[in-house]
């Protein structure tokens, strides 16, 4: 090509590139265009493109043997920051030289030519032209990060919204405070934080029969959709299930297989889960490895904690002495139910707060809804706290006697 031709060619094969880009053409398509132009325009005979999007990857081969698709692009390339041609250190079969293509001075590419005509005309027609190569790479380069990048985005998009969605289907598990019961026999409150838009954290608190309520706290291991997906199944389960006469040791065996079929051994839930007879006083619980909930008597001024009598849920296939416990509340009491998200806030030592702020704020005759919202705002929940790394719920009751 004389000097004219090749600045038509150059401009030519710039401009179709160009508008192929601004066409919003198929990855696939801005390809075969590029190694079009440069083998049939240039006589290059092989080419070969690794680009960095995310990890190093050979995203197009055009005449190269397949073993040169799975080169370690880390140590093999990265020390080449210009034109190179191909020599015994770096010696890859079949190439005669490597173009490395930077954006911002960061490498994002490597461009890999041979000359299938090695006998002919040899390398002059690309040698030529290896400024023109580079910058035509970088800008097919460039503009297919772009495509990613803008994929990226509206997957991004798109999850955002799937969460979005998520969240607001789940708080609708997590019963309103104005759906909780108030009444003579009891008054219950919750408070529900997610770390992520969706967490795995539940607690619910329902009327079971005119003389008896049933309330419940739940943490599925982990954070995330995975944990929300295992809560909102057992949120259905345990609705189905608990009833004012079931055996409570059958409503925990039969959660425990449920949990086990949908997790699959990767998950468990901690849980405890509570019936309250209005008329006896009397409080059957159990507690699976969950945090202990605690009791404040504000007549007497004694606390006392809810231990965890058995393992948690989907721990194993069988729960082992699965056994419920009683306790009579006799005076006006207060309890509190709340998640490891909670207790494991740090203190001003440094160290899990654990119940003693719990206690701090529940140790006096003023209603438990009031003590924990005073309590969350001393610990700066949900935005103004550091050490918040989990979900936190909290579930309330006050009992009158």
């Amino acid at each position: 090509m004389d000097r004219l031709k090749i600045s038509k060619f150059k401009l030519d094969a710039l401009l179709d590139i160009t508008l192929s880009i601004n066409a919003n053409l198929p990855v696939e398509v801005l390809l075969a265009k590029y190694e079009k132009i440069l083998r049939e325009n240039l006589n290059i005979g092989k080419i070969l493109i690794y680009k960095k999007s995310g990890t190093w990857e050979c995203i197009l081969n055009g005449g190269f043997s397949k073993k040169l698709e799975h080169i370690d692009v880390e140590s093999k390339l990265l020390n080449i920051t210009e034109i190179t041609f191909d020599t015994a250190d770096i010696s890859f079969e079949g190439v005669d030289i490597i173009v490395p293509v930077f954006n911002n001075n960061v490498p994002i590419a490597y461009v890999f030519i041979g000359d299938i005509e090695e006998e002919g005309e040899g390398m002059s027609p690309v040698l030529k032209h290896l400024n023109f190569i580079q910058t035509f790479s970088s800008i097919i380069i460039v503009a297919i990060e772009n495509i990613r990048l803008f994929k990226e985005s509206l997957r991004q998009e798109a999850l955002k919204k799937e969460l979005e969605l998520a969240a607001r289907m789940q708080k609708m598990l997590i019963p309103d405070n104005s759906q909780m019961p108030k009444n003579p026999k009891i008054v219950a409150n919750g408070f529900y934080f997610p770390h992520y838009e969706v967490g795995g954290d539940y607690y619910d608190c329902i009327r079971l029969s005119d003389t008896k309520t049933g309330f419940c706290i739940a943490d599925v291991s982990g954070k995330g959709i995975a944990a929300a997906i295992l809560m909102s199944n057992f949120q259905a389960s345990f609705r189905a299930l608990f009833t004012y006469d079931i055996n409570l040791e059958l409503l925990v065996n039969k959660l425990n297989s449920i949990v086990v079929v949908n997790a699959a051994g990767e998950k468990f839930i901690t849980f405890f889960v509570a019936r309250y007879d209005h008329e006896t006083g009397l409080l059957e619980y159990i507690n699976a490895a969950h945090n202990p909930p605690v009791i404040y008597d504000t007549v007497t001024g004694d606390v006392v904690h809810l231990n965890a009598s058995c393992v948690g849920i989907g721990m194993l296939d069988d729960i082992p002495n699965v056994k419920k416990s009683e306790l009579t509340i006799r005076n006006t009491s207060k309890i509190v139910c709340y998640t490891d998200g909670l207790s494991e806030l740090k203190g001003d030592d440094g160290k899990d707060i654990g119940t003693r702020v719990i206690i701090k704020h529940i140790s006096n005759t003023l209603p438990v809804e009031k003590n924990m919202r005073e309590m969350i705002k001393e610990l700066g929940l949900p935005d103004n706290n550091p050490y918040t790394f989990d979900d936190v719920s909290i579930i309330v009751a006050d009992i009158p006697r």
